[in-house]
């Protein structure tokens, strides 16, 4: 897929992680891989700046391609525009434009019911979230509309169908769902398509909890109709790139459940 070569391509929360048999172990990650074997440079974000390095090393290795990694937390009392300007601005000077822009990252307080969560938990998950991809889509528009490029947020299940103990998770999803479609019919006279994935996959983290603790994995995660949990590269990630493809420019505003049939759940 030739159009996505030497693109340039921002993905949040795109630190590598991976699983007990070395595949790819975060959806941020998978994300990454799946781009990178296609030849687009990579901008990826996150916390953890050990694990984007260790990203950057294997990505570049293995596929040929330039990583450029920036640690950056949109959190409660930080300057998160500064933040994010200063992600955006690392990403045209070494890239010179912005093609795609992912907006995956995302941290919550999960199991906890509503009547307990607490501010900072909610929070956490309004600023890592909804703030995140609210300042990457605004600090991003102009690339963007220049390249008429392509915006692939996260949302998730959790808010389509409430899920237990994830009111600030799911409430945050649900608000950059709102805010993608705004964006779809604002920016669609610039070309830029905005679209939503929420995704089930198999995660390091939901390996470490089913390790950990089989018998609240076993009560709280459902396995899909189709009998497997997401690949996060080829079932995530690969999904991303063909929305980015010309032959997705004109679907713009859309959820698109990657669940193996969990999104049909009334």
């Amino acid at each position: 897929m030739g159009y996505l070569k030497d693109k340039t391509v921002i993905i949040t929360g795109g630190g590598r992680a991976v699983l007990k048999d070395g595949r790819c172990g975060s959806i941020g990650y998978g994300i990454a891989t799946a781009f990178a074997k296609e030849g687009a440079n990579l901008v990826i974000t996150g916390r953890n700046v050990q694990k984007l390095l260790d990203a950057k090393e294997e990505l570049e290795r293995l596929y040929g391609i330039k990583v450029l990694p920036v640690q950056a937390d949109v959190c409660a009392g930080a300057d998160n525009e500064a933040v994010v300007k200063n992600v955006v601005k690392q990403a045209v000077d070494t890239f010179g434009d912005i093609h795609v822009l992912i907006n995956n990252a995302q941290a919550s307080a999960s199991g906890v019911s509503f009547a307990e969560h607490t501010t900072e938990q909610f929070d956490l998950a309004m600023y890592s979230g909804l703030y995140a991809t609210f300042y990457y889509m605004k600090i991003c528009y102009d690339y963007l509309a220049k390249t008429k490029g392509t915006v692939i947020n996260f949302a998730s299940g959790a808010g389509l169908f409430g899920n237990f103990g994830q009111c600030a998770y799911a409430a945050a999803k649900e608000a950059i769902r709102g805010m993608t479609r705004v964006a779809a019919t604002e920016w669609g006279k610039d070309e830029i398509n905005v679209n939503v994935i929420c995704p089930l996959a198999w995660t390091s983290q939901l390996e470490n909890w089913a390790d950990k603790y089989p018998e609240a994995f076993e009560a709280n995660v459902k396995m899909p109709p189709m009998g497997h949990y997401g690949d996060v590269e080829m079932e995530i990630g690969r999904a991303c790139v063909a929305m980015c493809s010309p032959d997705f420019k004109y679907m713009s505003g859309e959820t698109i459940t990657l669940e193996g049939g969990m999104g049909l759940r009334p």
